[in-house]
């Protein structure tokens, strides 16, 4: 099921609207998958659904007649035990992310690690860590990894 949902997200409605980029929060999909699924998915396949459907959104970015920049990425939201994944009119250098976050070539990690996750969405006990008051905050704090790919039409 969830390689069939990522396959889908190459036809889902495309907004792309460089004057009023939270119109393109339409394009973010949240992706779950039971854990008896992902144990049934290997990371290779999970990284060939999305790097089709990237492909096709850029077939689709050509269709509309879009010129600019235009980004489809792919990260994996450990709290919520989610892939998600979007596309905007934006660099990957700014993505609507209110984290800090890095861009990766490396799209098979983020699938890994989702893959490996037997207990989406939840957190075991000896692995919670103390929220800190705002004196203890450092530049600790873990960054995101996002895959992105140029959805840009080439020869543009």
């Amino acid at each position: 099921m969830l390689l069939k949902d990522i396959r889908a997200i190459a036809t889902d409605t495309m907004v792309l609207s460089p004057e009023d980029q939270t119109a393109e929060d339409a394009n973010t999909s949240w992706l779950g998958a039971p854990p008896h699924e992902r144990m049934g998915l290997s990371a290779d396949e999970v990284v060939a659904a999305f790097e089709e459907t990237a492909t096709g959104l850029r077939d689709r970015v050509a269709g509309l007649g879009h010129r600019g920049t235009a980004t489809f990425y792919v990260w994996h939201d450990a709290v919520a035990g989610q892939l998600r994944c979007s596309a905007g009119t934006c660099k990957p250098s700014d993505l609507p992310f209110t984290a800090a976050y890095q861009i990766t070539d490396d799209l098979r990690a983020i699938v890994v690690e989702f893959l490996e996750d037997r207990a989406p969405g939840s957190i075991v006990w000896g692995e919670l860590e103390p929220v800190p008051y705002p004196d203890d905050i450092d530049n600790d704090t873990p960054t995101l990894t996002v895959w992105a790919f140029d959805l840009t039409p080439f020869g543009r």
